[in-house]
């Protein structure tokens, strides 16, 4: 997206078919002269779609030494456990504290419940392979679990890739956080926004354990300089008016919120 002589910073793209219809997701990947950094990994199993992401950048995948996990859902820290086993040097993993224990797997994720495992089972189409389906369901039973060994805290300047300013933009759930790459002026926003046909929309509310909260977090973003937002679920977002979009959503919320 931007690059100079001390950093860049690439929007992934990983798509992949997931319970019979195909998702795109996007993680960010940000390097300097000494780190490379990678916000999210992708459900289980994907590790070879960013091995080829990482290929297709001409970045080799054993020069990566930061993971930055935004929350705990299965979507962003699915290939955690996988990468660090493939990597032949130890990363340092980054979250917020209040997400570790689900990362670390001490607490149950906190959107796998046993209805909603019930649910996944009927969506599940009778054409899917019996050993597919059973390990789909075990994932779901047994999320993947892997080692924080950072904690960022709100407002702090992590001295990576340019510059990573962390926002914790809670509500998606309790620890959801969000980055600012002072650098390149971009937001990573993860779930705490998205792109939906081409315009900024919040987040999705069926997956939001908090929405008012999480309106209310997106407030904090018009604090920064933005003009580039990269959205896990939608892609990059350019505008001018930014800050006046997010505004809107708040707005537009607050009027239809019952």
């Amino acid at each position: 997206m931007n690059s100079d002589q001390t950093y860049s910073i690439s929007m992934l793209d990983i798509s992949a078919s997931i319970m019979g219809r195909m998702d795109t997701i996007h993680p960010t990947l940000i390097r300097d002269s000494d780190h490379t950094i990678l916000i999210d990994t992708g459900y289980p199993g994907q590790l070879p779609l960013f091995i080829e992401a990482f290929q297709r950048l001409e970045i080799p995948f054993d020069q990566l030494t930061h993971i930055i996990i935004t929350h705990q859902d299965l979507d962003h820290i699915g290939g955690l456990p996988a990468m660090l086993k493939q990597h032949p040097h130890s990363i340092e993993v980054i979250a917020n504290a209040i997400e570790k224990p689900y990362i670390e797997g001490d607490n149950m994720l906190l959107k796998i419940t046993p209805e909603s495992i019930e649910q996944a089972k009927a969506m599940l189409s009778e054409s899917i392979p019996a050993a597919w389906r059973d390990a789909f369901i075990s994932t779901l039973e047994h999320p993947p679990k892997a080692p924080v060994n950072t904690i960022m805290n709100d407002r702090e300047e992590l001295p990576l890739g340019g510059g990573l300013i962390v926002i914790e933009s809670p509500g998606h759930t309790p620890g959801h956080t969000s980055l600012y790459h002072k650098a390149s002026k971009t937001l990573i926003a993860g779930d705490a926004m998205r792109v939906v046909e081409g315009q900024l929309a919040g987040p999705s509310p069926d997956q939001t354990l908090d929405m008012t909260l999480a309106m209310q977090s997106i407030q904090k973003f018009t604090h920064y300089d933005i003009e580039t937002v990269i959205c896990y679920h939608g892609g990059a977002y350019k505008d001018n008016h930014i800050h006046s979009s997010i505004a809107a959503l708040v707005e537009q919320y607050t009027i239809d919120k019952p």
